[in-house]
């Protein structure tokens, strides 16, 4: 899940192609539908990402009341209207009335706990949680933002990959070269600088065994030099999430497949090409497509049918995007990888999204 950020964005209005009454105003690669008129191309509005859960003042003044998700209809979540896409929801709210929303856009101000509004955190059923310790060591993941939001990370022409971006439940694992001690974490988990205590009931731990991912992971060390690696992987199957790709989270094998490796090497840590290191060695995430970036290339990926389980069982969550040869963003401050989830995904019914 990507970070809660509540921004001042300026828009672009674009024509429904299926109601009068109505409008599509875009931010970033993301689309929201608006009543016709409320803006014009150039104005500056409030954009509330999906994900956020808003109070009921809010909600009122918005004009919103029992239409948001959620068991407290308070959690924007991408919708369809009229045939169209909605993701988001574009504002201007009555306490910000006197705010020149024009250059809190180019100061980048969020606006999220002036608004009262905050991050969704889904429920972590029981085989997900477990014990905890400190883990100062813990190899973190990273959120990775929606391209959607940042359409600026890659360069046109710019060579990427695109794998498959699979519904399942992140398992951070932390190999350390000096004793071989092992941590397991979940990403929700592992935020908070806690891993797991090892428990043959946890669904982490039970996939970790399973697929020796310790032994993958020293073997990995030792060729690299490193002190520290980590392996990043999805668990998933029936159990896990709504998606299975015909696995189950249940049985002495859960589904896994591994997306990302770090390693420190010479106290330094470095991003690694999973595909490259641990082909043969664990089951990967698949992937899709790689060449020059081009947007409309990576949303169109986004959608369809799953390929991991080879039989397209259900629909694709989405995908992941990264760079050809590893790099910093500027635009995100940090490691430069995206992601876009499929519209298909988001407005399924009867999803879960635990972490």
């Amino acid at each position: 899940m990507s970070t809660l950020r509540v921004t001042a964005e300026l828009l672009t209005i674009h024509e429904h192609p299926n109601a009068d009454a109505l409008e599509l105003a875009q931010v970033g690669l993301y689309r929201a539908v608006v009543a016709k008129g409320a803006f014009r191309t150039g104005d500056a509005a409030v954009y509330i990402p999906e994900q956020a859960v808003l109070p009921a003042e809010l909600i009122e003044e918005l004009g919103l009341t029992g239409k948001l998700a959620g068991g407290n209809a308070d959690r924007v979540k991408a919708v369809r209207l009229r045939g169209e896409l909605s993701q988001g929801i574009v504002c201007r709210p009555r306490v910000l009335a006197d705010t020149d929303l024009a250059a809190a856009a180019a100061a980048g101000l969020d606006f999220a706990e002036l608004l009262g509004v905050t991050k969704w955190a889904p429920p972590v059923p029981t085989a997900m949680n477990g014990e905890v310790e400190a883990a100062p060591d813990l190899m973190p993941w990273v959120d990775i933002e929606n391209l959607k939001r940042f359409p600026d990370v890659f360069e046109p022409g710019e060579p990427v990959v695109v794998t498959e971006k699979l519904h399942g439940s992140c398992c951070l694992v932390t190999y350390h070269a000096d004793g071989g001690g092992v941590q397991v974490s979940s990403k929700g988990i592992g935020a908070q600088g806690l891993a797991l205590k090892e428990d043959p009931k946890n669904l982490y731990w039970r996939a970790v065994r399973a697929y020796d991912i310790p032994a993958v992971a020293a073997r990995l060390a030792e060729r690299l030099g490193a002190s520290r690696i980590g392996v990043f992987g999805e668990v998933f199957g029936a159990g896990v999430q709504d998606l299975t790709y015909g696995a189950s989270g249940r049985a002495e094998l859960p589904g896994y497949a591994a997306f990302d490796v770090s390693a420190v090497v010479d106290g330094q840590l470095r991003w690694l090409d999973a595909a490259e290191l641990l082909d043969g060695e664990l089951p990967l995430a698949p992937r899709l497509w790689s060449g020059p970036y081009r947007a409309e290339t990576v949303l169109a990926l986004a959608e369809g049918r799953e390929t991991l389980s080879g039989r397209e069982l259900h629909i694709r969550e989405g995908v992941v995007v990264r760079p050809a040869v590893e790099r910093h963003s500027p635009v995100l401050g940090g490691r430069a990888i995206a992601k876009v989830v499929g519209g298909a995904y988001l407005t399924r019914k009867g999803g879960t999204e635990y972490e």
